[in-house]
């Protein structure tokens, strides 16, 4: 009965791939058949298998490349609705599902080919009430710009869920964290193609460099929150991560342990 109250069309959805096999291009696609009214489809993740601790430095400066913000910009606030489905925190952003319930997917403009994947927006209502949610999938059209699709745990914290769609606010935010960033390579990763995701963030990653024959090398990034090196260029070497507030991260060396999560000593600044 709550599901038929949603705005129809609000549904996440999850961005599939193939796998990663050397030599071989990758894409995402977008699942062609629209989720049900109040439901998401969420994309597969690798198991993740005991974390492992590399030492880490930070590095001294940003250098030039890409820009460090896109549409969702620090100090910068937001209008739209807010909308809930069932999630489980996994999805388009090709996170596992986690035991945190305050999760959202993000509109499909704002989404804006993953650079949104693990930002954390403050969510203010019209009644006053607010709260700090996670982005982990995708809202595809009919999804509006401004939208966000919440967690149904996260949505009852704002409103009842009869009411099924409210005006909101909402805002970057850099929250204190107890997890440290994390590294995974996809599965299918090799010396030849590598996917590279980088999990647990305290602020939006902006860039992630590999460093090949001693220089820099900027990866590009998948709708599905992965950055890829399809001819195996820096996978399993040093790799720089850098946030939207120019923040830039060393990480030494890592092997190429396809589906697991590599623990990092470090975290990006609360702003």
């Amino acid at each position: 009965m709550l599901a038929l109250l949603v705005v129809a069309g609000a549904g996440a959805i999850a961005l599939r791939d193939p796998q990663g096999i050397p030599g071989d291009a990758v894409a995402a696609a977008v699942t062609t058949s629209p989720p049900s009214v109040g439901e998401a489809t969420s994309m597969p993740s690798a198991t993740s298998a005991p974390t492992t601790t590399t030492t880490t430095t930070t590095a001294p400066s940003t250098p030039a490349g890409t820009p460090l913000a896109g549409k969702i910009k620090p100090g910068t606030q937001r209008t739209g609705v807010a909308t809930f489905y069932d999630s489980d925190g996994g999805g388009a952003c090709s996170y596992d599902p986690g035991p945190d319930p305050l999760t959202a997917a993000m509109n499909w403009s704002d989404y804006e080919n993953s650079q949104a994947c693990g930002a954390y927006v403050l969510v203010r209502a019209n009644n006053g009430k607010s709260i700090t949610v996670r982005i982990t999938n995708l809202c595809p059209a009919p999804c509006r710009v401004g939208q966000l699709d919440l967690s149904a745990e996260a949505f009852a914290m704002l409103a009842p869920p009869v009411t099924g769609e409210i005006p909101i606010t909402w805002t970057l935010v850099s929250p204190p964290l107890t997890k440290n960033i994390s590294v995974r390579y996809k599965t299918g990763s090799s010396q030849w193609w590598c996917g590279i995701q980088v999990v647990d963030h305290r602020n939006p990653v902006a860039r992630l460099e590999v460093q090949v024959g001693g220089k820099w090398q900027a990866l590009g990034r998948t709708e599905y929150n992965y950055f890829l090196s399809e001819k195996g260029a820096g996978c399993g070497g040093a790799i720089a991560v850098t946030d939207i507030y120019g923040e830039r991260l060393l990480v030494d060396p890592l092997p190429v342990k396809p589906g697991e999560l590599q623990a990092t000593s470090l975290q990006f600044a609360g702003h």
